[in-house]
C-alpha cells in the first residue's frame, strides 16, 4: 500500500490538527480548585495530562491525572506538578510532531507559541487515526476501544515516518549534497591557510603532530554540543534567554574540558620534547578552540532551526567546517606569535 497517499501532508502544520478542547490550570491553585475548575468546563473529547500555566499564561508544568485524584484536596498544584515539559512548537509541522510521540513516548504533547503559551493539544489517539490510516485496522480498533495506545503505536509510528522519509536515492542525493559542498569549501580554505603557514610548521615539527589531535578533540566537542542542542530544540523555541542560558552552560563546559584537556597534552608535549613554548601552543590552542567550537556547537543548529532548515541534516558539515577551519587559525596564529 502507498502510505504516503493514505496520510494527510505531514509538512503542514500541527496547530491545524491541535485540539481547543482542553482546560488549563493555573500554578497558585489547589488541587480542589483545580478539580472544580475542570468539572466547570470540562475535560473536551480526551484528556490525559493537565497542563498548568503561571500568570502571564504561559506553560510551567504538567499534572498528571493520577496525580490530581489522589492528591490532598488543599495541596498547591505546584507541588505535584511536573515541571519539565516537553512542548511542540507551534511552527511545527506534522512530521515533527509524529517525531515528538517516537522519542518521548508520551500520550500527548502541548503545542506552544513563541512565548510558550499553550495554543492547543496534540494526542496520541488522534494521530492513530489521521495519519496511520495504513496500519493494520485491528490495531487500531483496539486502540479506540480502551482510549490509549499501546508501545506498538509508537514501533509503527516510527516505521511509517521511515517509510515516508525513504525517498528516492536521487533525491537524498539532493538533499544533502549541498551541505557536504561545506565540508569541501572548509576544508579547501583550511589548506591553503595551512599554506601559509609552512614556515612556523617547518620550525616545528612538534606543531604537525599534534595538529591531528587538536582538530579530533574540537570535532568531539563540536559534535557533542550540536548533539545536545539538536536534541533540546525538538521541544523548545529558539529565544534569546534560552540562546543566553544554553550558551553560558555549555561554554563553561567547553571551558573546563579545553583546560583540562590542554594541561594533559601540555604536559605530554613538555616531557616528550622538553620544549615549553611549544606545549603552550599546543595546550592553549587545544582550550581555545574547545571553547569555540562549543559555541559553533549550539550556535549553528540554533541558527538553522532559526530560518527553518532541518539542524539534522545540515547542522554536521556546517558545524565541524568552521570550527576546523577556527581551530586552524587559533593553533597556526598561536604558533607564529610564540615561535616567530
Amino acid at each position: 500500500m502507498n502510505i504516503a497517499a493514505s496520510i494527510p501532508d505531514f509538512n503542514a502544520p500541527v496547530v491545524e490538527h491541535a485540539r481547543k478542547d482542553f482546560p488549563l490550570l493555573d500554578s497558585e491553585m489547589t488541587v480542589g480548585a483545580a478539580l472544580e475548575r475542570i468539572r466547570r468546563e470540562g475535560v473536551g473529547e480526551r484528556v490525559i495530562y493537565f497542563y498548568v500555566v503561571d500568570k502571564e499564561k504561559r506553560l510551567v508544568g504538567v499534572v498528571p491525572t493520577r496525580r490530581l485524584l489522589t492528591a490532598p484536596l488543599e495541596t498547591p498544584l505546584r507541588e505535584i506538578m511536573v515541571r519539565r515539559v516537553a512542548a511542540v512548537p507551534a511552527t511545527a509541522t506534522i512530521l515533527d510532531a509524529c517525531e515528538f510521540f517516537v522519542l518521548y513516548k508520551f500520550l500527548a504533547f502541548p503545542v506552544v507559541d513563541e512565548q510558550r503559551r499553550v495554543v492547543g493539544i496534540i494526542d496520541a489517539n488522534l494521530f492513530a487515526e489521521e495519519i496511520l490510516e495504513a496500519g493494520e485496522s485491528e490495531d487500531r480498533s483496539r486502540s479506540r476501544g480502551t482510549g490509549l495506545v499501546g508501545p506498538e503505536f509508537f514501533e509503527a509510528l516510527g516505521f511509517h515516518l521511515e517509510q515516508i522519509r525513504g525517498a528516492s536515492p536521487w533525491r537524498g542525493f539532493r538533499f544533502r549534497f549541498p551541505w557536504l559542498l561545506v565540508t569541501v569549501t572548509g576544508g579547501t580554505l583550511s589548506a591553503v591557510l595551512a599554506h601559509f603557514f609552512e614556515a612556523t610548521l617547518a620550525r616545528s615539527l612538534v606543531l604537525a603532530f599534534f595538529l591531528t589531535m587538536v582538530l579530533a578533540l574540537n570535532e568531539s566537542v563540536s559534535m557533542q554540543s550540536m548533539s545536545v542542542t539538536i536534541h533540546a530544540l525538538r521541544s523548545v523555541s529558539v529565544t534569546r534567554a534560552w540562546l543566553i542560558t544554553t550558551f553560558r552552560r555549555e561554554v563553561t563546559t567547553a571551558l573546563l574540558l579545553g583546560v583540562t584537556c590542554g594541561v594533559i597534552v601540555s604536559m605530554i608535549v613538555l616531557v616528550w620534547r622538553s620544549n615549553l613554548r611549544d606545549a603552550f601552543v599546543i595546550g592553549g590552542s587545544i582550550t581555545l578552540s574547545l571553547v569555540t567550537a562549543c559555541a559553533l556547537g549550539v550556535g549553528v543548529p540554533s541558527l538553522l532551526r532559526r530560518f527553518k532548515l532541518d539542524p539534522k541534516i545540515a547542522a554536521g558539515p556546517v558545524t565541524l567546517a568552521l570550527a576546523d577551519f577556527i581551530a586552524l587559525i587559533i593553533y597556526f596564529t598561536s604558533a607564529w606569535l610564540v615561535l616567530k
